[in-house]
């Protein structure tokens, strides 16, 4: 309906042009719903945006707009109001027509070709290989998922990816955590590091090791920490005391330390694979760090930002000048080691993303890297790309509550709540649509009692509840005999309040998508499922449908037959199933 009251819309602004000679810019049609049935169904303000560029008063505009709309079937009567707005108030049976819309492209309803094809990189999740994804996670991974799928809808081209830290510090914590329960298990004692990773699946890879390997790599106690320094619960400083226990793996073990390193990664890489697998969550590429290296892309990320003249030595290391694009210090890119720092495989990663010729890159990070985003940016400029091309959406974390009192968690020490468990307690479906309910840079608060309950307070339940019901009063016209659903039949007869409105609402569905597509925010769709449940269930509850009139019962059960096929459409966006049965 919003497309064809703009194209009227076109059509007109075309002949005022023309008798005005004017250039006016078609761009300025903005058509929004109303709020408010007394304004009409639609508005715009274009004739307040054309005044200055038409040389007339935005009402005498307005009313040369309206003059010049073509004679359309669909509009009652339209009207100025205020300042200039005009108010387009349509026929009753304007709205008929979607459903039998929705019932010819099923599926396809609500998608788009807006993109044209164009090719979009969304990265997200990306956590580190260094234990299972846990609920914040989870956060990022849904919405990053339920992107893609919205901006897929609108037609663009987008891959997905993953992008696996298997090089670096973490992964050399990984290791050695893991080599010390490995010794631990062979018999030995030992305080296991403040700054090491404690969760239980740390001990089952070491079993693991043990199991396949033999004790082969065990050493004492003395040779595992001598010379380190002292940890902080002695006194000393964590960061220094794990760095000591890394070399010494290192040292002992040498071409073995491999053997513990691809244990981890092995192991905490398919597990995440098939968490988020299970999860809904597909991705086309899973890109290594470690390939950067590889490849010496990030020796070529160095030297070209080098060439351009963004680095300089300073204390040994060298310097990216990220403060001449923004961040608010200069960063080091290379150690006084010679060894590459975290944002310098970053700067690479980003460059060979670049090479990929997509149109746009968009990365989903946790609201912890918002001061990231600028040194990123700046070094894409200083090696002469568009950082206008990166887009950088943040996902504030997710707060657990059961029984009304917020789950702690804390990553590190392994007392915390693994995406998995939150899947297997609520379900997929819970979790998938309590993740966008919200916008994602504000704080979000999962209640899993609300997510676990069959009740009209749990929106996804409230939700698919909706389209189960319209599958039950099918199976009861079946049980009746009344015979097969006419869906070709005149929606002529749908005269009420409720079945307007609903025509209404599933006219809005493919404005609402594309929204949530361009403005990156599924919970739009999320409150629009919820309105359009509710306006199906007091429609259920106020009106009959089987009834006696087989006219009046076709014209029903094929406008719900439609809400239902909307749902759906709705909740596949979502990652969300569409049961006919509850």
């Amino acid at each position: 309906m919003k497309h064809q009251l703009q194209a009227l819309l076109a059509q007109a602004l075309d002949k005022v042009a023309a008798d005005l000679e004017l250039s006016l810019d078609k761009q300025t049609i903005h058509l929004e719903a109303t709020r408010d049935k007394q304004h009409g169904d639609f508005a715009t303000n274009m004739a307040m945006a054309l005044t200055r560029i038409a040389r007339r008063n935005p009402r005498e505009l307005a009313q040369l707009i309206i003059d010049a709309l073509p004679d359309s079937p669909i509009i009652e009567k339209t009207e100025i109001a205020g300042p200039g707005f005009i108010n387009f108030y349509l026929k009753s049976d304007a709205w008929h027509g979607v459903v039998g819309e929705i019932l010819t492209q099923v599926d396809n309803y609500g998608r788009c070709d807006h993109g044209q094809g164009a090719k979009i990189q969304i990265e997200f999740v990306s956590a580190n290989p260094t234990g299972p994804l846990h609920v914040g996670h989870g956060r990022g991974a849904a919405f990053g998922a339920t992107l893609a799928n919205f901006l897929t809808a609108v037609g663009y081209q987008v891959e997905r990816e993953y992008y696996v830290n298997d090089a670096g510090r973490q992964m050399d914590i990984l290791a050695t955590s893991i080599w010390l329960r490995y010794v631990e298990a062979c018999g030995e004692t030992l305080t296991f590091p403040s700054n090491g990773y404690q969760g239980d699946y740390i001990s089952d890879i070491a079993n693991d090791v043990l199991n396949n390997k033999g004790d082969g790599f065990k050493y004492s106690a003395a040779e595992v920490f001598a010379g380190v320094p002292a940890d902080a619960n002695d006194g000393g400083d964590k960061e220094q005391h794990i760095d000591g226990l890394i070399a010494n793996a290192k040292r002992l073990l040498g071409d073995n330390y491999s053997v513990f390193v691809k244990a981890g990664l092995d192991v905490i890489l398919s597990d995440i694979r098939e968490d988020l697998g299970e999860f809904g969550v597909e991705y086309e590429q899973w890109f290594s760090e470690r390939s950067l290296v590889d490849s010496q892309a990030i020796d070529k990320a160095i030297a070209r930002l080098n060439d351009a003249g963004h680095l300089y030595k300073k204390e040994g290391a060298l310097w990216f000048k990220s403060s001449d694009f923004g961040d608010e210090k200069d960063r080091v890119v290379l150690r006084d080691n010679g060894q590459p720092t975290y944002f310098a495989s970053d700067i690479a990663y980003h460059l060979e993303k670049y090479s990929r010729g997509y149109q746009r890159v968009i990365n989903i990070w946790g609201a912890d890297h918002h001061g990231y985003i600028a040194r990123v940016k700046g070094a894409i400029q200083a090696a002469g790309e568009d950082p206008d091309k990166l887009e950088v959406l943040l996902v504030q974390f997710a707060n657990l509550f059961r029984n009304g009192e917020k789950v702690s968690m804390s990553t590190r020490s392994g007392s915390f709540v693994t995406l998995r468990e939150l899947r297997e307690e609520v379900g997929n479906d819970a979790a998938r649509f309590f993740y966008v309910m919200r916008r994602t840079d504000q704080h979000m608060d999962f209640d899993l009692d609300l997510a676990k309950s069959q009740s009209n307070d749990n929106p996804v339940f409230y939700i698919q509840y909706a389209h189960a019901r319209i599958y039950t009063v099918m199976d009861k016209l079946a049980e009746k005999e009344l015979g097969a659903l006419d869906t070709s039949v005149s929606m002529a007869p749908l005269q009420e309040e409720h079945e307007t409105d609903i025509m209404i609402s599933l006219s809005r569905y493919p404005e609402v998508v594309l929204s949530a597509a361009m403005q990156r925010e599924p919970h739009q769709l999320v409150n629009y499922l919820k309105q359009l449940s509710s306006d199906f269930h007091g429609y259920y509850n106020a009106h009959a449908f089987l009834v006696d009139d087989n006219t009046l019962r076709n014209a029903r059960l094929t406008l719900i037959t439609s809400v239902a096929q909307v749902i759906k459409n709705g909740l596949n966006l979502l990652g969300v199933s569409a049961p006919k049965s509850m």
